[in-house]
């Protein structure tokens, strides 16, 4: 399968990068910028994209361009840093500039190439840095405001420098020219399908597992549902999926589990109800990042001591990765432990497989239907691993826990009443603060907790909005917190974007 390779300068959102490349349906991999370069070559990619990120190339210890890239011969496109570290390394000059570009501008066009089309057009900047002085060989493509030279071209080697970010949405051309990047100037066949993924990921599977006997964590979500059909698929009979009650579960959540499992995948299904040990292990914790460890640490445990096979599945998929900053992304600041990710103990006793960790949670979806996985749970809210625990600010306990439940059901009732959870929200859920605010009610003084509703619009989870809800389905959502869960006198709505936020609060 042809193939391009990204190389990571230390950029958050290199990802992005990667996803609209596979919208194109042409594969691609995401590798530090100074991985082995046999590991890079090893794919053999038909070119490669350098990523943005915070350095400045004139700094002492800032990440060079790899030889590899060099004596390639490839097409290369670099963002950003990118285009800075190409100019760099080709005898070009990068300087500070006093008139920097955060957020919006718009670029002009000069003259014809492979991949910006005619004319004027809106893009996202960041960028303090610019270039000086054009490599030899390269001519300016087009210009913005504060950038005489937004992007550059050498016509003979097929390097391109672009100054703005295609990868973000904030640039409606981005997918186009970064299809056209991969399709027409590395000249890259779009393979990447939802059928070619399932059949690698299967291949993938019983390569790795053999005759070997496998659990699979499944959740609910979509993550581990898919996970689980996959490799119900690849090894069969040797599947055993396990629900594990933590008591941290949405409003019906183990029956929807049991029916789905049960039904569309076909596998064996062990529910373990593991309620008082996880609330237990919880007490008395506030701080999110011990609540995701133990998260992780009890459900090792749990299945520990009901089955002993040496696999164990998990719906792990590429933003967990990216924002616990595993070893894909030791140059990237972490964000958040994952308790499938960085939340697993050290003696963890399986081989983990993780038939998706690759993929993001639109391909997640994709493959899910690919599979005849029913739409209702393909389109299912996400749902983190540990839980309304990250949901609960502050110390999780059986009262807030069924507070928070109770709100919850109450703004997916509401949302899926009024046709938004697909159509207006990627994701929604109600959050339990520990904020407590006098009221009254019921001509009383009261003295409550506050719910936070948080609703957001995105297709990838790197990059998300706030959606914006109609008021009165936001009215009726308050009116119905407010008087059906006790201990509850004040809902807010966070209209907060990612970044700077997360999606969730812990």
């Amino acid at each position: 399968m042809d193939s391009l390779a990204v190389l990571d300068f230390g950029s958050q959102y290199s990802q992005l990068i990667a996803r609209r490349i596979r919208e194109a349906h042409v594969y691609c991999e995401l590798f530090p910028f100074d991985a082995a370069p046999e590991a890079v070559l090893a794919l053999r990619p038909k070119g490669f994209v350098l990523s943005g990120g915070p350095a400045s190339v004139y700094e002492p210890d800032a990440p060079r361009l790899p030889a590899y890239v060099l004596e390639s011969n490839l097409p290369v496109l670099g963002i950003c840093y990118g285009m800075q570290l190409m100019t760099h390394a080709l005898g070009g000059r990068v300087a500070g500039s006093t008139e920097r570009e955060y957020g919006p501008a718009e670029v002009e066009v000069l003259q014809p190439n492979p991949l910006l089309p005619s004319g004027r057009h809106p893009v996202w900047m960041s960028h303090g840095d610019r270039i000086e002085e054009l490599p030899a060989g390269f001519e300016v493509l087009a210009a913005s405001a504060n950038s005489p030279c937004a992007a550059m071209i050498d016509r003979r080697r097929r390097w391109i420098g672009l100054q703005f970010h295609p990868e973000v949405r904030h640039t409606p051309i981005g997918p186009a020219v970064l299809s056209a990047f991969a399709r027409e100037v590395c000249g890259a066949a779009p393979e990447w399908t939802p059928e070619s993924i399932i059949g690698a990921a299967v291949a993938q599977v019983r390569a790795q597992v053999g005759k070997e006997g496998v659990l699979a964590a499944v959740s609910g979500g979509v993550d581990s549902l898919v996970a689980a059909a996959i490799t119900q698929r690849a090894v069969g009979d040797q599947l055993t999926c396990i629900f594990v009650d933590t008591g941290l579960m949405r409003r019906g959540e183990p029956q929807a589990v049991a029916e789905t499992i049960g039904g569309p995948i076909g596998a064996r299904l062990l529910s373990v109800n593991a309620a008082e040990t996880f609330l237990d292990a919880l007490s008395g914790i506030s701080d999110p990042e011990e609540k995701r460890r133990i998260v992780g640490e009890k459900f090792i445990r749990v299945f520990e001591e009901q089955a002993a096979p040496p696999f164990l599945v998990q719906g792990t998929i590429y933003p967990d990765v990216v924002e616990s900053s595993g070893p894909e992304r030791r140059k990237a600041a972490r964000i958040k432990t994952h308790h499938n990710v960085g939340g697993l103990p050290s003696d963890l006793p399986f081989r983990l497989v993780e038939p998706l960790r690759y993929l993001f949670k639109d391909e997640v979806r994709t493959v899910g239907l690919a599979l005849g996985l029913p739409e209702d749970q393909v389109w299912r809210q996400p749902f983190p691993g540990p839980g309304l625990a990250v949901r609960c600010v502050g110390e999780v306990t059986v009262e807030r826990l069924e507070r928070l439940r109770a709100a919850d059901a109450i703004v997916t009732e509401e949302l899926g009443a009024a046709d938004l959870l697909r159509r207006v929200t990627a994701q929604a859920f109600a959050v339990l603060l520990p904020v407590r605010s006098v009221g009254v009610m019921g001509d009383q003084r009261s003295y409550g907790e506050t719910v936070a509703l948080r609703a957001v619009a995105t297709d990838d989870f790197m990059t998300a909005d706030w959606a914006r809800l109609p008021e009165d389905v936001l009215a009726r959502i308050s009116s119905r917190i407010v008087n059906e869960v006790a201990g509850v006198n004040r809902v807010l709505f966070d209209i907060t974007s990612k970044p700077p936020a997360t999606i969730e609060w812990e």
